[in-house]
């Protein structure tokens, strides 16, 4: 059975996770703490990297999660979760590295401001305002769709949709953006989405370990 290195509170994990469920594929969760578990010999012997997701299908082991994702869809494509159309293939991989590339890195002086590390006024400003771009950018490419592309759940969908909803907890309010705001919600009723939310009291035991990870960021 495929295993899964996961921790809850990763979104790098979660967007995997998430398709796991969707793809409803059997799989072996593994627990990884981030109080050091990660880097651990045993788990350092599975992904030098040290970090969370990694799946081992049949002895073959990936990491970094856009590379499950894909593994996942050519190996498991039922359902399908990547459209055949070129246009389509193309908007699903523009949303993806959007939110890997810009929107993810973006997130973190947010997040470490909520946790209590200091972090320069304009740094935050700056990224809040590039924010605000990739959110208005987003609520024209779904320009009242269900979904980004064809009104069908996509690998766009779900690793945008790991991040998007999360930003009102950094004041960053969607109500200006219905399509984001309708498609957000929706995502939120899924039952993959449900069963991989991490509950608020789950987050507060998180943010030590949290703290010290973005202190190195």
């Amino acid at each position: 059975m495929l295993k899964f290195y996961y921790n809850q509170i990763s979104v790098n994990a979660r967007r995997v996770w998430v398709t796991l469920l969707e793809k409803q594929i059997p799989f072996e969760p593994i627990l990884v703490n981030l109080d050091g578990d990660h880097l651990s010999d045993d788990f350092t012997a599975i992904n030098p990297l040290q970090r969370i997701p990694v799946v081992i299908d049949n002895g073959f082991r990936i990491v970094e999660s856009l590379a499950i994702l894909d593994y996942l869809e050519a190996k498991y494509p039922t359902p399908s979760l990547m459209p055949n159309e070129i246009n389509a293939i193309a908007t699903v991989r523009m949303v993806e590295m959007i939110a890997i590339n810009e929107l993810q890195p973006l997130m973190i002086p947010l997040t470490k401001q909520l946790v209590g590390l200091e972090v320069k006024p304009d740094k935050i400003d700056n990224a809040r305002q590039r924010i605000t771009t990739i959110i208005k950018f987003y609520e024209n490419l779904l320009a009242g769709q269900s979904y980004f592309v064809n009104n069908q759940i996509t690998l766009a969908d779900i690793v945008a949709g790991t991040l998007v909803p999360s930003l009102p907890q950094f004041a960053l309010s969607l109500d200006n953006y219905p399509s984001l705001k309708t498609w957000s919600q929706q995502l939120e009723q899924r039952e993959s989405w449900q069963q991989t939310s991490v509950k608020p009291e789950m987050v507060a035991a998180a943010i030590p370990n949290m703290r010290a990870i973005l202190e190195k960021r």
